[in-house]
């Protein structure tokens, strides 16, 4: 990091205002012109590794529906329409803020993997057409859904959530730059996609679905944090306030611990009812070696490896947690 600052410094001079300016420019315009998005280019922009965010909760709300309806009841079609919703969501948020960072100039100051609009290897126009390309798709996914289970008013939930996936980043005042995107992430990513999914297929939302909603939650926060712990310094140069920022890097780094190791708790509990959860425990393997990189870490690359971890352990608890409530 010590050694990017400089390079940063001067940068700075040659960027226009960030958000609060209210201008925007497509960064790197006074460069040489970059060389064309690959096929690979376009696959690392929808950030494959944060997919796991969007199966885990789907995962937990399968298998809590499961307990809602007791055996031998499936709904194998829903549960898929579930998944393609949130997953077509999770990557439409990704392209969205790889193009809303991108015109603000936000990604001049990056550390971590490059962005299509911020390299200039894609236009601003082609990223936001494949962001609402996904959304789309979301809708579509969703509105069948909705046509299946004749629940129309969720309907609104989904508006809601495609038009916070798009503010977060987007917009005159977008929410993740003044700290609230783990706001964001827990109440979708989180209680959202969790109990939605359960709702969908059993009709109700049991306190199974609750729990497992607040740890699908919780560890989508740690990997948004440990993401933004990394680009503290660029987005301090950017305007770009998120909670690590806000925070700072000492007391960002321990919440970061907090936010992954409180759903191993909330596990432990529900072991107690649900005994296959126990093998949930597994995923500490990946969640603290996580946090020993995380409140340590000298390097950008160093909390990229945190990151990926995260993101594991929120699969490996998503499986182990819908497999306890479904068998």
């Amino acid at each position: 990091m010590s050694q990017n600052k400089p390079r940063m410094e001067r940068m700075a001079p040659q960027t226009s205002r960030g958000p609060r300016g209210g201008r925007s420019r497509r960064p790197g315009a006074a460069s040489a012109p970059a060389k064309p998005a690959t096929t690979a280019d376009w696959i690392a922009g929808a950030r494959l590794r944060t997919l796991p965010l969007a199966i885990a909760p789907v995962l937990i709300g399968v298998g809590a529906a499961k307990v809602a309806e007791g055996p031998g009841v499936w709904h194998p079609v829903r549960a898929l329409l579930c998944l393609a919703v949130a997953v077509l969501l999770q990557i439409g948020v990704n392209y969205a803020n790889d193009y809303s960072d991108g015109i603000r100039g936000t990604d001049e100051f990056r550390v971590g993997p490059g962005r299509l609009t911020g390299s200039g290897k894609a236009t601003p126009r082609a990223v936001l057409t494949v962001a609402l390309t996904f959304f789309a798709l979301a809708a579509v996914a969703g509105l069948i859904l909705v046509i299946l289970t004749q629940y129309w008013w969720v309907l609104i939930v989904g508006v809601a959530a495609i038009a916070a996936a798009w503010f977060y980043t987007g917009g005159k005042r977008p929410y993740g730059y003044y700290g609230l995107g783990e706001v964001f992430v827990f109440v979708f990513f989180g209680l959202v996609a969790t109990a939605g999914t359960t709702y969908m297929l059993a009709g109700l939302v049991n306190q199974e679905a609750w729990y497992g909603a607040v740890i699908a939650g919780l560890i989508a926060c740690a990997v948004l944090m440990v993401n933004n712990i990394r680009d503290i310094e660029p987005d301090k140069l950017a305007g770009k306030r998120t909670l690590a920022v806000l925070l700072g890097r000492v007391a960002s780094r321990i919440v970061f611990c907090v936010l992954l190791l409180v759903p191993f708790a909330i596990l432990a509990v529900l072991a107690v009812f649900y005994p296959f959860a126990w093998y949930g425990m597994f995923a500490l393997l990946a969640a603290l070696p996580a946090c020993v990189i995380t409140l340590f870490s000298r390097t950008p690359r160093e909390l990229v490896t945190a990151l990926q971890l995260t993101s594991l352990t929120g699969l490996l608890v998503g499986i182990a947690l819908g497999a306890a409530y479904a068998f």
